[in-house]
């Protein structure tokens, strides 16, 4: 299995509604891509100096279905609208026992 990662550090501009919609989309895409084993998506709750603002973790079967998710047309509306309203964007992905 592969743990996918993303971290989003919004621009200090953008007001919540756009932030809502942002977690919105990404959660809107455990309906949409097949393939995806877990999918979380969540805001920061602890608002430390070193907190992003919003996560995912996602895992999948295999690399084959991480790669379709990362292709999918959804996905990719998703990662550019969230790199347009970011400072900074961060992923890791492993490999994972479950």
């Amino acid at each position: 299995m592969l743990t996918h990662m993303v971290v989003w550090k919004y621009r200090g501009d953008i007001d919540s509604g756009t932030r809502e919609e942002h977690v919105a989309r990404l959660r809107s895409l455990s309906e949409v891509v097949p393939g995806i084993r877990s999918f979380d998506v969540g805001f920061d709750t602890l608002h430390l100096d070193r907190s992003y603002d919003s996560g995912l973790v996602a895992i999948f079967d295999d690399r084959a279905a991480l790669d379709a998710y990362t292709v999918h047309p959804e996905h990719v509306a998703a990662a550019e609208f969230g790199r347009s309203i970011s400072q900074h964007v961060l992923s890791v992905d492993f490999e994972s026992e479950g």
